[in-house]
């Protein structure tokens, strides 16, 4: 069979013996060996059996707790609600950022507070050591800002 001919020609001595490895029989013998190997893999495991001592600890998760900085359209500060002048909102910065965990920084910033405020803001949080910080929006007012300005208001009298 390793001897046969494909070429179509027929006679005895025009034959030549085939130079191809026949691998289907090597492939059936590794697909057995295969099988083999995948059942008794299991069953081979050496456990060795240990008396662990039981444990019932929970992970300790704490929270960072929010600073809230709102700015008002005047440019006046205030902290969690109290006012408070920029002096005195940059040594609480510097405290809050030495906390642990280091707490989250909300910004409240009135639309017409200038970036120059908000920019400065953001630096000595960020020298103080508070690197989370957020923009908190007013959700209920959507759409397009300059529209609100081209719309006249609800208690004006009609002229």
């Amino acid at each position: 069979m390793a001897f046969g001919s494909f070429n179509g020609q027929g006679g005895r001595g025009t034959t030549t013996p085939m130079t191809e490895i026949n691998v289907i029989p090597l492939v059936d013998i590794m697909l057995v060996l295969l099988v083999i190997f995948i059942v008794t893999a299991p069953l081979i495991t050496n456990a060795v059996k240990i008396d662990l001592p039981k444990v019932a600890s929970q992970p300790t998760e704490v929270e960072p707790e929010n600073v809230q900085i709102a700015i008002d359209a005047e440019g006046r500060f205030y902290w969690d609600g109290t006012s408070v002048d920029r002096a005195e909102l940059s040594a609480r910065l510097l405290a809050a950022g030495e906390r642990v965990p280091i707490p989250e920084l909300h910004l409240h910033a009135d639309r017409s507070t200038r970036y120059e405020i908000l920019a400065e803001i953001m630096a000595e949080a960020g020298k103080a050591g508070l690197g989370r910080i957020g923009f908190v929006s007013d959700p209920s007012q959507t759409g397009d800002p300059h529209q609100a300005s081209t719309q006249p208001a609800a208690n004006s009298a009609p002229q």
